[in-house]
């Protein structure tokens, strides 16, 4: 296999680090707008790997045409950069008969791509957009519970945070993934199921305590994204489907704040000479203020809750309470690659669904849904052969 990473970030460096493991992948390229950038992450995926199998290349996300032409030179294509980009890029890549798999995040972006499903058949190309973690793993481990309970639930419940193990005042945050998709999770609507239908919610909503062995009680609340195709999948079969963001607790009305006064918005405004929005200016300080490179911890729990039986025969029979099926996971900054948590648990998750796509593991072409597409069983194999522990229980 040849495989492409376009972003030569923290996520397409761990992606690409993945990639190069694998005996059966003669090639690994990272492209990037910023070529010393590139070339400094294939050193070090080189490096870490010990297979001299990563190349650099210069290349601008936006130029379609471009992007085009260097992936007909791979099986398959993981973008790495936010995700603006992955609409384009995924036409470049049904233009190039090439396989094609984003991090996703945002609603309005992923439908785009799954737009182009019947194009991307006929060209004999899969697309697989939201392959990191939640949208990603969480929604294959969803999938999977959803297949376990029998394909009906009273509720899809997915909680997720990257944290840093020694939280700092007064945002208790770092920063481990695109500024620009952190931001998109809190200041877009969050698409929901309740009562069975599709609906969408405040972002940074319905705020509830969450706990987890080992972890202080963290706040849990709606975010924009992270239940990606799941609630269309699953409407009319499970009551109620969302995802959570976890935090510290303090963190949240700092957010709340910054969302309230507007500093989110995407709307042009004029100072003097400059044109900017709230939300460049945002971006700016985050990434100065929330930087860093502390030691990180990832917390996803995904629960699918047994619907409770009703009417005269539920009367006549022994009661019982409903299950509760759940995956769990916690994940902690690994000190031999000095990758991060957030980086292992996003990137991994989408080089193995890359990785699948190239080989044929995963066959079917066109738009590829997680909780539908992915073969739960090899993917929770890949995740443990890597060292990422995701544990099931049935209460």
């Amino acid at each position: 296999m040849k495989l492409l990473v376009i972003g030569a970030g923290m996520m397409g460096t761990a992606a690409a680090y993945d990639m190069a493991r694998n005996s059966s992948v003669v090639a690994v390229t990272i492209a990037d707008s910023d070529k010393k950038r590139a070339k400094e992450s294939a050193e070090r995926v080189n490096r870490l790997s010990k297979r001299k199998i990563t190349g650099a290349v210069e290349l601008d996300a936006s130029e379609q045409k471009k992007a085009a032409r260097l992936m007909g030179d791979y099986h398959a294509t993981l973008s790495a950069v936010p995700y603006f980009y992955n609409a384009g890029l995924a036409k470049a890549a049904i233009d190039a008969r090439c396989h094609f798999a984003d991090l996703g995040g945002n609603n309005t972006v992923v439908r785009a791509e799954l737009a182009m499903s019947k194009q991307a058949e006929k060209r004999g190309v899969a697309i697989a957009p939201d392959c990191g973690l939640s949208p990603g793993m969480a929604s294959i481990l969803a999938g999977e519970l959803m297949r376990r309970i029998g394909g009906t639930a009273e509720a899809l419940k997915i909680y997720v945070g990257g944290l840093p193990i020694e939280p700092r005042s007064p945002f208790q945050y770092q920063l481990v993934f695109s500024v620009e998709g952190l931001i998109n999770e809190y200041a877009e609507p969050a698409k929901i199921l309740r009562n069975g239908r599709v609906t969408t919610i405040e972002p940074l909503s319905e705020v509830e305590t969450f706990r987890m062995r080992d972890f202080p009680p963290l706040e849990a609340f709606h975010t924009s994204g992270g239940t990606s195709t799941l609630p269309e999948t699953f409407a009319g079969k499970v009551g109620e489907c969302f995802e959570k963001t976890l935090r510290y607790r303090g963190t949240l009305p700092y957010i709340k704040a910054l969302y309230d006064f507007g500093f989110f918005s995407k709307e042009k405004m004029k100072i003097g000479k400059a044109e900017f929005s709230p939300r460049d200016v945002t971006a700016r300080l985050m990434c100065s203020k929330l930087a860093g490179n502390q030691a990180d911890v990832t917390v996803l729990r995904v629960e699918a809750h047994e619907k409770q039986s009703r009417g005269l025969r539920a009367l006549m029979t022994t009661k019982r309470d409903p299950r509760v099926l759940a995956f769990s996971m916690v994940d902690r900054f690994d000190t031999k690659t000095g990758m991060t948590s957030m980086m292992r648990t996003t990137a991994w998750p989408a080089s193995v669904v890359v990785q699948m796509l190239a080989s044929g593991e995963i066959a079917k072409r066109g738009g590829i849904r997680q909780e539908l597409d992915v073969p739960a069983e090899a993917f929770l194999g890949a995740m443990k052969a890597r060292g990422i522990e995701i544990n099931y229980e049935e209460r």
